[in-house]
């Protein structure tokens, strides 16, 4: 597969064009990559009008992914989710106000949406008290029942899969019934990027998702902020047409070129036996939770590229997290409950093998982990008034009854113990103080 951006910038980067146009440092190596970074200007395409080389490598991408259209972000998932939501609302079908059914553990970036879109949510939670506020494991049944009970389907339904304890939806099932309601599904793939390439396809879009995004470089080889967003060949017609539009309403005017050129080689690299190493590397991981449950640990059941220890009695994640740094070895996030560890291709065996050690043999026992009471809560204003509104910041313990004006999450992407607007009550309270959240921003 062809690489338009990358053989663009190395060709000029190899001439002898003496540069009068930004970035202000002329090519010259300050970190030691300054010659590659570019910017807009004849021959190098622009990212929102692209009608060129990156035109051309977003097509390569399309045909990977087998969509509509893929079109690149380099400013991660954040943006593509601001952007999806806006689709969402021009395909909107009523004059009534917009409302979105959302399973609760999102990014914060899809409750920054909500402020500047202004449009109401009606939260999907699991069933019963929560395990953790990273996953929010939702039923094609509780999805159905919550939209039988609404007076017209909502613009969108809106879910996080993989969450970042590495559970998935059942997107099948989810998909067909926003579609028996006439609702689209757009799904926060930030953390799957790779699920297309296993055998069979995991990715949303082959699973009946109408739109998504995936952060590339999460887990591809991607420089940081590297993204895509998809819309499905099912997608409502006209969507396409307002992508990168919607993209540009909520990004720079300055895309990182070094980002687009890193999209760019990434397209070859998958055409070129990624699925083979793909599949060599998910072998590996699941050897590596063998051998950690036979040395005493719990490991969960999770995406085929992650590693999600849980954590036993008498101990914490952050503990364990702070041992495996102690030898060298960063985990991707740890919580009172558990310990993430993301993996990929790039990782050598020796990698794993290094993990085994580190984490050695567990001695002591798992009992039941007490369950997360869910803080639902009444929401007194919407999203977009809150964040709006006069504040002041409290103590987290003296919050009980006062209005949230700020998220309050313990991770992103996971369930907000409070969203802007809503009022704070005695569970949210305690929440707070399990997860050392001591100061609250709420509406004066």
């Amino acid at each position: 597969m062809n690489t338009p951006i990358y053989d663009f910038i190395n060709s000029y980067t190899n001439s002898d064009y003496v540069r009068f146009h930004m970035p202000g440092h002329k090519g010259k190596k300050f970190l030691g990559f300054e010659n590659m970074d570019i910017t807009e200007f004849k021959g190098a395409d622009s990212l929102y009008e692209a009608d060129g080389i990156i035109r051309e490598s977003e097509n390569n991408a399309s045909l990977l992914f087998g969509t509509q259209l893929t079109s690149f972000s380099t400013e991660g998932s954040s943006q593509c989710i601001k952007a999806m939501m806006y689709l969402a609302m021009i395909n909107k079908k009523t004059q009534t106000r917009p409302v979105v059914v959302a399973a609760r553990n999102v990014h914060k970036s899809f409750i920054h949406a909500a402020t500047l879109l202004d449009f109401d949510i009606v939260w999907l939670w699991p069933e019963g008290d929560l395990r953790s506020l990273c996953s929010c494991e939702i039923t094609a049944d509780a999805l159905d029942k919550t939209l039988s009970e609404l007076d017209s389907a909502p613009m969108a339904v809106f879910i996080t899969s993989p969450d970042y304890l590495g559970g998935t939806a059942n997107i099948k099932a989810l998909s067909e019934i926003c579609h028996k309601y006439g609702s689209m599904l757009i799904v926060d793939n930030a953390h799957g990027a790779y699920l297309k390439f296993l055998e069979p396809s995991q990715h949303p879009i082959d699973l009946g998702a109408d739109i998504c995004c995936d952060s590339a470089h999460k887990t591809l080889p991607v420089l940081t902020g590297g993204a895509y967003l998809h819309i499905s060949k099912n997608a409502p017609c006209g969507l396409r047409e307002y992508a990168k539009y919607a993209l540009g309403l909520f990004g720079s005017t300055s895309p990182s070129y070094l980002i687009l050129a890193s999209l760019d080689i990434c397209n070859k690299y998958l055409a070129d036996r990624y699925r083979d190493k793909l599949k060599n590397t998910t072998a590996t991981i699941e050897q590596c939770r063998v051998k950690l449950r036979q040395n005493g640990w719990k490991v969960e059941e999770t995406d085929p590229l992650r590693i999600t220890v849980c954590v036993p009695d008498g101990m914490s994640g952050n503990d364990i997290a702070d041992l495996l740094r102690k030898k060298h070895i960063e985990c991707e996030y740890s919580d009172p409950e558990f310990v993430v560890l993301m993996a990929t291709p790039e990782n050598e065996a020796e990698d794993f093998d290094k993990l085994i050690t580190a984490f050695g043999k567990n001695t002591k026992m798992y009992s039941n982990k007490k369950s997360i009471p869910a803080a639902k809560a009444e929401q007194k204003m919407s999203i977009r008034q809150a964040i709006f509104s006069s504040h002041e910041f409290i103590p987290a313990s003296e919050s009980e009854g006062r209005i949230c004006r700020e998220l309050t999450v313990a991770c992103p992407p996971a369930i907000p113990i409070a969203v802007p607007g809503e009022l704070i009550g005695r569970n949210a309270v305690d929440l707070f103080d399990y997860y050392g959240i001591e100061r609250v921003d709420v509406v004066k």
